[in-house]
């Protein structure tokens, strides 16, 4: 297995630690939640960097890099839905990523099944960059609660950065970026869902 495939798989383990670490409620948990999101989103810039720079590109590392950038991008909303005492986000806007994403994961299963493998597209990738930085901006707003972010806290309190501005502005952007590059892709390969074997 080639570095940019390790460091997908590498992803994915973080992808569940971080599950696990946001799930429980324990001192300092939405820091290292935070750390623990950062870490996995760098993997996923540097595995695309070094496929390309080295001609590393694989058919594992089409298939799985995006399907893992997908666990971890889903993980991350459906987590930050459930924060309480209230919800960050809304479920209907969850909803709609996790639709986006099931579709597109379905249409790459039924390529697979062909014979084929649909690489991410790159609305696809803007899309996943926003989400990112969406996930980033309310973990770094839960982490703002606990000591070793507290210094940040009172950027929150400014007008331009605080949830209901920066952060709704963030949702408004991943959401059309998610629901448009998701009908495009389906668009683009609207022929896997038109064959059938006899």
């Amino acid at each position: 297995m080639n570095l940019p495939n390790r460091l997908t798989v590498a992803r994915l383990v973080i992808t569940m630690i971080f599950v696990a670490v946001l799930s429980l409620d324990f001192a300092h948990s939405k820091s290292l939640a935070l750390a623990l999101f950062v870490a996995a989103s760098i993997t996923d810039f540097l595995d695309g960097y070094f496929a390309r720079k080295y001609d590393l590109v694989t058919r594992f590392g089409k298939l799985m890099d995006p399907l893992v950038d997908k666990i971890l991008m889903c993980a991350g909303f459906v987590l930050l839905t459930a924060q309480k005492p209230e919800s960050l986000i809304p479920a209907w806007i969850v909803v709609t990523i996790l639709a986006r994403e099931f579709l597109v994961t379905g249409l790459r299963l039924l390529a697979s099944a062909e014979g084929h493998v649909l690489a991410a597209e790159k609305l696809g990738k803007h899309k996943t960059t926003w989400q990112i930085m969406t996930v980033i901006y309310f973990l770094t707003y839960l982490a703002s609660a606990e000591p070793a972010f507290g210094w940040i806290a009172p950027a929150f309190e400014t007008w331009l950065l605080q949830p209901g501005i920066a952060g709704e502005a963030l949702l408004w952007i991943t959401l059309v970026l998610t629901v448009v590059s998701g009908i495009g892709y389906a668009a683009k390969n609207l022929s896997l869902l038109r064959e059938e074997k006899p």
